[in-house]
């Protein structure tokens, strides 16, 4: 019987130990994270995106970006990666980075995020080493945690989001989920694809960003990847 309570106690210490570095996706925890939640110079936004590459709708965003002069952090899926190598080498030939959004877009609970993996996908098209990590969805587990050390890749969420993966996304819910965010220091959430072929939910994160690059300008806050962010 104490052997059995012993196996009780230690499963659901194995669980917890899983599961509760998850809860920094939670923005009241966040907020105990500063780090981790990417708070960076008072006078710079960070700019990322999550999800892609995807061959309609990432181009769409390379092509503003370049319209505005400006540049940003891509969060990537490995294996869409795999699949889009010209596409992973363009965002790096125009000056964006390159950070790894695990090989499949999926919870990292039940599932290793195979960052060894998505990293060869990258450097074999674009030849460059990422050195961030943001996990699907925001969940940071203990597996995530420990493949990222093994990897030199520095976990990182966001200060504010924009729920643009929503179907009902329009520019102005975009924009209403960021205003009050976007102030200096900040790590920006978007998506520059969907997690299906059918989501065009992206328009309307496109249609925002000239919204957001003319906020920021006129408060004085450049925008730019998490590599000139300065996180402390």
């Amino acid at each position: 019987m104490f052997s059995l309570a012993r196996q009780a106690v230690a499963g659901t210490t194995a669980v917890a130990c899983q599961v509760l570095p998850a809860a920094t996706w939670l923005p009241a925890v966040r907020d105990c994270f500063p780090r981790l939640a990417g708070v960076g110079r008072l006078d710079h936004v960070a700019l990322t995106f999550d999800d892609g590459p995807d061959p309609v709708s990432t181009p769409a965003f390379l092509d503003l970006l370049r319209a505005y002069d400006a540049r940003a952090t891509f969060f990537v899926v490995g294996e869409r990666a795999a699949r889009e190598p010209r596409l992973v080498r363009r965002i790096v030939d125009e000056g964006h980075e390159l950070g790894l959004h695990g090989w499949h877009h999926r919870y990292t609970l039940a599932t290793s995020p195979r960052l060894g993996r998505a990293m060869a996908a990258v450097a074999d098209a674009a030849g460059v080493r990422p050195i961030w990590f943001r996990p699907p969805y925001g969940v940071l587990s203990a597996t995530s945690i420990i493949e990222a050390r093994r990897h030199r890749l520095t976990p990182i969420l966001w200060t504010t989001w924009a729920k643009d993966w929503r179907a009902d996304a329009t520019a102005d819910s975009v924009w209403s989920h960021l205003e009050s965010g976007l102030v200096g220091g900040a790590t920006v959430l978007l998506h520059d694809a969907g997690n299906s072929p059918s989501s065009t939910a992206w328009r309307a994160t496109l249609e925002a960003l000239p919204r957001i690059f003319r906020d920021c300008a006129s408060r004085g806050l450049s925008v730019g990847p998490l590599a000139e962010h300065d996180i402390g």
